[in-house]
């Protein structure tokens, strides 16, 4: 299967569709670590996102370019953290079934994904 070349027409697209399932994060500027680095220093929030990550954000737009028949055949991915937690969630919103597997030494953090089981 031949991958599309990207355009500016789908990268809109996608950025639309991931509005779904994200909050909108301002950047807020830090003091702190402006006055360390001597530049103007701007952090991102996305730890405010349901996933904790940025990461749903390629598992959902990802998943919402499946056809309904090959949803249905399930997920798998192999992922320790934010990965995880993005395909897991993005699943649970398509209702499809996803296979999570994680290292044995993946933080015992990680092992709420359970709560986004279809």
């Amino acid at each position: 299967m031949q991958e599309e070349m990207l355009t500016l027409e789908k990268f809109e697209e996608a950025s639309e569709k991931v509005k779904e399932v994200t909050l909108e994060t301002k950047l807020i500027y830090s003091d702190f670590l402006s006055d360390q680095t001597g530049n103007k220093v701007y952090l991102k929030p996305e730890n405010m996102q349901f996933t904790g990550a940025y990461k749903v954000r390629g598992a959902y737009y990802k998943i919402s370019t499946l056809t309904d028949e090959e949803r249905a055949k399930g997920l798998i991915t192999a992922s320790a953290g934010n990965h995880a937690q993005g395909v897991a969630y993005a699943a649970k919103c398509y209702g499809c079934k996803a296979v999570i597997v994680m290292p044995t030494t993946t933080p015992v953090s990680y092992t709420h994904l359970r709560a986004h089981e279809t």
